[in-house]
C-alpha cells in the first residue's frame, strides 16, 4: 500500500496527526485521543501502519502480562510528495478530499467532547475568505503559509504548548474562464 493509501483513512490520519511532533504514544493513549473510534479500529490501524513502515516501535514494556508498545510516526515516510499528489487523478481528488474532511470533522468533535471545551478561549478558528489572486500571487502566497507553518511544524509536544490543527485548503472558486465575462 503507498502513502496515499495509507492515509487514505480517517483513522489512520488522525493516529498520524496525534504522533506529530516526535511524540511517542501507546495504543491506548492513541484510544484515549480518538474516543469516537472503536479500540479495536484503533489497534488495526496503527497495525496497518506500523506493517507499512510510517510507524515505529520506540520502546516496548510489559504491562499485566501484556507487551506494551510505544509508537513514534516516521515523519519522513509519512508524506505525500508533490510529484505523488499531482499524479492523483481528478476524479480521486474528490475520495482525498473526503478523507481529510471526515478527519477534521471528526477531531473538532472529539475536541468538542471534551468536558471544559471552550471555543473562544481556545482561539478556534474556521474561517473563509475569498480573494482575487494572479498565478504569481498564489504561489507567493503559498510559499509564505508554508514558511509560516514550517517554523512551527516541527515543534515537539511541552508542559506549555497544546497540539492543534490546522487545515489550509485553497481551491480556486470559480472558472478563471467563466468570470472573464464579468
Amino acid at each position: 500500500m503507498d502513502t496515499v493509501d495509507l492515509l487514505l483513512h480517517p483513522v489512520r490520519l488522525r493516529i498520524v496527526h496525534a504522533l506529530s511532533g516526535g511524540r511517542a504514544l501507546t495504543t491506548t493513549q492513541l484510544c484515549t485521543l480518538l474516543p469516537d473510534a472503536s479500540k479495536a479500529t484503533v489497534y488495526r490501524q496503527v497495525g496497518v501502519l506500523s506493517d507499512a513502515g510510517l510507524l515505529e516501535v520506540e520502546d516496548e514494556r510489559r504491562v499485566r502480562g501484556a507487551v506494551e508498545r510505544r509508537y513514534r510516526l516516521r515523519r519522513e515516510r509519512a508524506v505525500v510528495d508533490a510529484e505523488t499528489a499531482a499524479s492523483v487523478p481528478v476524479a480521486e481528488h474528490r475520495r482525498v478530499f473526503a478523507v481529510a474532511m471526515a478527519a477534521l470533522l471528526a477531531e473538532f468533535h472529539a475536541y468538542l467532547d471534551r468536558p471544559g471545551a471552550d471555543p473562544a478561549a481556545d482561539l478556534v478558528g474556521y474561517r473563509q475568505h475569498a480573494m482575487w489572486l494572479s498565478r504569481e500571487e498564489l504561489a507567493a502566497l503559498i510559499e509564505e503559509m508554508r514558511a509560516a507553518l514550517t517554523r512551527r511544524i516541527t515543534n515537539e509536544p511541552s508542559p506549555e504548548r497544546t497540539r492543534y490543527l490546522i487545515s489550509p485548503i485553497l481551491f480556486p472558486a470559480e472558472d478563471p474562464a467563466a468570470a472573464d465575462g464579468q
